[in-house]
């Protein structure tokens, strides 16, 4: 079964445009665990517009299923992880400035670096993930690195699902084939939302985890975080049940 890891920044967000503690982020991560979501996902960025480190530290305490952490690999989320140790750490290759995270790892270009930083998580019993996209040459390279997973960027998916959700699909197919393959875990992330959810599960039933924010706490706006997480639930076991 596919895991649903809820990304809780943008819940972060709206508490920060108003300063204060509404909506109390640390409780919406206790309920998004009761109301069935398997993770609870941060992105803490250096200008802490969203996530802050003190939320960080502040959910160490409170999440009882998986806490994933992402971000780029710098001193800071390094110090982050070291401190925290949570389950898993989602490696993004995003400079401090960029809005959101909008492309994969070239690990050609990063490859000694990579092993470093994977080599110093593992040492900490983080499991390591990182941010790519559907590229075999790519992907013959995250073993060699050590990463434990791929996290799939989804956008162009999410992008190109309502003009031809097949071809949408493809490369994701083919590349979590070889994945599996390679004996690697699979996630994904990115643009994922109630009408193109199930499809992917359909297709890739080998993913091991979802982390979905924006398009979760949106819908929550109309439907309630409770129904709503219930609601992405369910779609992720329509996709499993149509293998």
């Amino acid at each position: 079964m596919t895991n649903l890891s809820v990304n809780i920044n943008k819940i972060a967000t709206i508490r920060n445009a108003r300063g204060g503690n509404i909506p109390d982020l640390i409780q919406v991560a206790i309920n998004c665990e009761r109301f069935g979501a398997q993770g609870i996902t941060v992105h803490p960025r250096p200008d802490e517009r969203h996530v802050t480190l003190k939320d960080v530290y502040q959910l160490k305490e409170v999440v009882k299923t998986e806490f994933n952490i992402e971000g780029y690999p710098d001193e800071r989320f390094m110090k982050i992880i070291r401190e925290i140790r949570p389950a898993q750490a989602t490696l993004v290759p995003d400079p401090p400035g960029v809005l959101t995270s909008n492309s994969g790892w070239d690990i050609f270009r990063n490859d000694a670096f990579l092993k470093d930083i994977l080599i110093e998580l593992k040492a900490y019993g983080v499991r390591t993930s990182l941010f790519l996209e559907p590229d075999l040459k790519q992907l013959e390279k995250v073993k060699e690195v050590g990463a434990d997973r791929v996290e799939w960027y989804t956008g162009p998916y999410a992008e190109n699902y309502e003009k031809d959700r097949q071809q949408a699909i493809q490369n994701y197919v083919l590349a979590s084939k070889r994945a599996v393959e390679l004996g690697l875990g699979i996630n994904a992330g990115h643009d994922l939302s109630l009408k193109n959810l199930a499809f992917l599960i359909q297709e890739i039933p080998e993913i091991d985890e979802v982390s979905i924010g924006h398009a979760l706490i949106s819908d929550a706006l109309y439907f309630g975080l409770e129904n709503t997480i219930q609601r992405y639930l369910y779609e992720i076991e329509k996709g499993m049940n149509k293998n």
